[in-house]
């Protein structure tokens, strides 16, 4: 199958370029940002949300917000963690309830790409792969990946807690959630659309600088996080396992799709949070 070349739509501003704007409405602008990424990657109530909210926002201007809301879904994680942790649940338990806390936030968005990748590897043919992506239903491939996903992530958050304090913990979650929505970029930025009709046609693909700056506004986030608790070592080994893991999502995507999909977008999310998850559980 060959691929679809989509132009990749330059804005005619750097989306982070505030140089003619004064304090005010550079704020605003950020905002909206944040605004719509948040309206995308979650079901948070938010000002002027419908039914169409839900629809892909446009990366080219918009990228560098996707890790910060991933932030956002991982505070919300890593308040339930503390609370279920402090009431004296087991580790485990107590990242369970994190982990369900953060579906219900984003409606199990990435999972749900994960599920459908995994299922399509069933298939032999990207063709056949495609249409099994656009499936509803979830196979034993699928049905298998959540599964080993949500109890990696449980048992890693758990083990962390256990050994160095559910603080360390509650820092790794936010980190996890939002270095790997940067990592997921990648899949946008480096593959064309494997579908003519796909949805990433119109959602735009991210330009050089919208994932250098989310990748940039993510490793902010996960110094914060290292300066409290993670250690800079650990924060680094981190996010070059991220960024490695992604790499290895663009080749797999490249080479099983002929391209990119929202699934694999979603897949390579759920994948490089483990990787980021696991390394820090290692080093720590």
């Amino acid at each position: 199958m060959a691929l679809v070349k989509t132009s990749r739509k330059k804005p005619e501003k750097d989306p982070l370029d505030f140089s003619e704007f004064g304090p005010e409405a550079m704020w605003k602008r950020a905002c909206r940002d944040v605004n719509a990424a948040l309206r995308f990657y979650t079901r948070l109530p938010l000002f002027g949300r419908s039914a169409e909210n839900h629809a892909a926002p446009d990366f080219t201007v918009m990228a560098w917000a996707t890790p910060v809301a991933g932030a956002v879904v991982g505070i919300i994680g890593a308040g339930v963690l503390i609370l279920a942790f402090n009431a004296d649940l087991p580790a485990f338990v107590a990242a369970a309830f994190s982990l369900a806390a953060m579906l219900i936030t984003t409606g199990a968005f990435h999972e749900d790409g994960l599920a459908d990748t995994a299922d399509s590897l069933g298939a032999y043919t990207v063709e056949k792969r495609l249409e099994v992506m656009r499936d509803s239903r979830v196979g034993t491939f699928g049905a298998s990946a959540l599964i080993l996903s949500l109890m990696l992530r449980a048992g890693l958050v758990a083990a962390v807690a256990d050994s160095h304090g559910v603080f360390a913990a509650a820092m790794m979650l936010i980190a996890a959630e939002s270095m790997s929505r940067a990592g997921s970029l990648a899949i946008g930025y480096a593959l064309d659309p494997a579908r003519p009709d796909g949805a990433s046609i119109s959602a735009g693909r991210p330009t050089g600088d919208g994932f250098f700056h989310a990748g940039l506004a993510a490793g902010l986030i996960t110094a914060v996080a290292a300066a409290t608790s993670l250690g800079f070592l650990a924060g680094l080994i981190g996010v070059v396992a991220v960024y490695a893991t992604a790499f290895g999502m663009v080749r797999f995507a490249a080479h099983t799709y002929d391209g990119q999909t929202g699934d694999v977008a979603g897949a390579t999310q759920q994948v490089a949070n483990i990787a980021f998850l696991a390394t820090i559980a290692i080093l720590r």
